[in-house]
């Protein structure tokens, strides 16, 4: 089967305008754009095709300039899944495409191989995503920004067989209860990529946007208020930490955790 990764773009977030194009320095103190680390993280997935996906004339000129392959798609595009739809369409030839948000630079490789797999070993799924379990010290920063009033990470909730019963940037499934900062908790953190069949995203771009996508700001919830089913693939930190830039306060952060991961 082949994949494509497409990693969509856009200049004008609400939270974090002009984020794809934000510096970043590594583990060796050199500073790169955003998206071009999110690129980077995407390449490092064996036999997979890269493209970046975007309606902005500053981001195409500086993807195309470190070497990315870039697809200009409409404005009109509401968010990355409906972006993901419209190089689909235009590049018809991949059995399965993967959607790995321009925010997450800090992806490892086998959180897209696990993903894909899993489709591959679910005929009668057409999505998935993948789902990272917290341990108290990561259960504690989300419900920290909660509090602050941050949006930080998205959290999951599945059935036993995988299937997704919902999505929220509050933290769910409420506890009550106090973890050790390296004990296993019930909740996991949503990892902002998605796998999907070519028809999950034709018939996805159909669709009008429900509630519950509007309320959250979830695109994924798009899929479950139509009745279409996701499967979340849990997959293994392998010790590398992860985190997303959501809003200007996660640069630091994620600075931080480059530097410890040695990503240069």
């Amino acid at each position: 089967m082949s994949v494509l990764i497409v990693i969509p773009a856009r200049y004008a977030s609400t939270r974090f305008p002009g984020k794809p194009l934000v510096p970043l320095r590594g583990a060796t103190g050199e500073a790169k754009s955003l998206i071009r680390r999110s690129w980077e993280a995407a390449c490092a997935v064996p036999g997979a095709r890269v493209i970046v996906a975007t309606d902005d004339a500053r981001i195409d000129a500086h993807a195309r300039g470190f070497g990315a392959e870039v697809v200009m798609t409409s404005s009109a595009c509401r968010n990355g899944t409906e972006r993901c739809a419209e190089v689909a369409r235009i590049l018809d030839h991949h059995d399965i495409i993967v959607n790995l948000q321009g925010d997450a630079p800090l992806t490892p490789p086998w959180f897209v191989q696990d993903l894909v797999a899993g489709l591959r070993g679910a005929a009668m799924m057409d999505v998935a995503t993948p789902v990272l379990r917290s341990d108290g010290a990561h259960l504690a920063g989300l419900i920290e920004d909660r509090r602050a009033g941050r949006v930080g990470g998205t959290t999951a909730v599945a059935a036993p067989d995988g299937r997704a019963l919902y999505f929220s940037k509050e933290v769910i499934p409420y506890t009550g209860q106090d973890y050790a900062p390296d004990a296993p908790t019930p909740v996991f953190h949503h990892v902002g990529v998605y796998a999907y069949r070519p028809a999950a995203l034709a018939a996805y771009a159909e669709w009008a946007p429900g509630v519950l996508e509007q309320l959250e700001g979830l695109e994924q919830l798009r899929f479950l208020e139509h009745g279409a089913p996701v499967l979340c693939v849990e997959v293994e930190s392998r010790g590398r930490a992860f985190w997303e830039v959501n809003n200007p306060e996660d640069v630091p952060r994620v600075e931080a955790m480059l530097a410890r991961t040695g990503i240069a």
